[in-house]
């Protein structure tokens, strides 16, 4: 149970691949055979700070029932959160055994995730080879999307789920096969809350937040602006019509996180897709994949 929204962890994803190409007879196995062994890994820092807020809700002077409920609620979440993380350090192992730079999307329902992948695929595609994982409760509509783009792409729908986790992307990967020396984008379910918590094993986070959203967005959600690497400001093109304040946003960002990076783009209009680009091109410099 994620003790958060109280989503079932038990519930079975369910994958629905789209990919016109062809592919080797032994690549839907392949993350199989090549992942290292499973074993014990202590939670991951991002994690620390959830498991610290749940622990303080216990005090001396509950009544033994309801402590042992907290008590066990805590065991429940640090044993998911673990197991999570070890399935974690396999993917992330074997992105780094092919090459392969995986980058989680995160952000609101609504924010403009699949049209941005839409344009990236499509003016990336003939300079990268990409592979995309959507993440929804339901529905194949964004699978859809992205395969007209001319990109292999698995559909992950959680159910109940509000947030994709290692299993899940350790099976899709398993269906999809990226290639080598590739892009991975995984657009996570919407949601500000969850996916942060749940560490995939990416090489990087994308928190996409719109101008529609008002600039106090990192301010309500810090964990989300935390844990990520790039924030894009996206839907930049609509700013002349909505009360958003760009350097507001920016600065409670960076009172947030001081490191996060942040790029301004319109993914209809064009506006700040290059840096984008550019951005992702540093990432494939910066893990020496060629």
């Amino acid at each position: 149970m994620c003790s958060t929204c109280g989503c079932s962890q038990d519930a079975h994803a369910r994958l629905t691949k789209f990919d016109d190409s062809a592919s080797s007879p032994d690549s839907s196995h392949a993350i199989e055979h090549d992942s290292l062994h499973d074993h014990a890994h202590e939670p991951h820092h991002r994690h620390a700070e959830h498991l610290r807020h749940a622990d303080s809700h216990s005090h001396p002077h509950e009544d033994h029932h309801q402590s042992h409920q907290i008590t066990r609620t805590l065991r429940l979440e640090q044993d998911i959160l673990a197991k999570n993380d070890r399935i974690a350090e396999r993917n992330r192992a074997w992105f780094e055994l092919h090459g392969i730079v995986a980058c989680n999307l995160m952000s609101s329902p609504g924010a403009g995730k699949t049209t941005l992948l839409e344009r990236t695929v499509r003016d990336l595609k003939n300079q990268l080879a990409i592979g995309v994982i959507e993440g929804d409760q339901e529905t194949v509509r964004d699978a859809e999307r992205i395969r007209s783009c001319g990109c292999p792409v698995v559909q992950i729908n959680t159910g109940a789920g509000c947030h994709l986790d290692a299993e899940m992307l350790n099976k899709a990967i398993g269906e999809l096969a990226p290639s080598p020396r590739s892009l991975l984008m995984i657009e996570n379910v919407g949601n500000l809350v969850c996916p942060a918590l749940f560490d995939l094993g990416e090489r990087c986070r994308v928190v996409i937040m719109s101008v529609t959203e008002g600039e106090d967005k990192p301010l309500k959600y810090p964990h989300m602006f935390r844990a990520s690497d790039l924030l894009l400001l996206s839907k930049i093109d609509l700013l002349p019509h909505v009360p958003f304040e760009i350097d507001r946003c920016r600065d409670y960002a960076r009172r947030v996180n001081p490191k996060l990076k942040i790029l301004e783009v319109s993914a209809l209009q064009g506006d700040g897709i290059s840096d984008w680009y550019s951005w992702i091109r540093e990432r494939f410099d910066q893990f020496g994949v060629q």
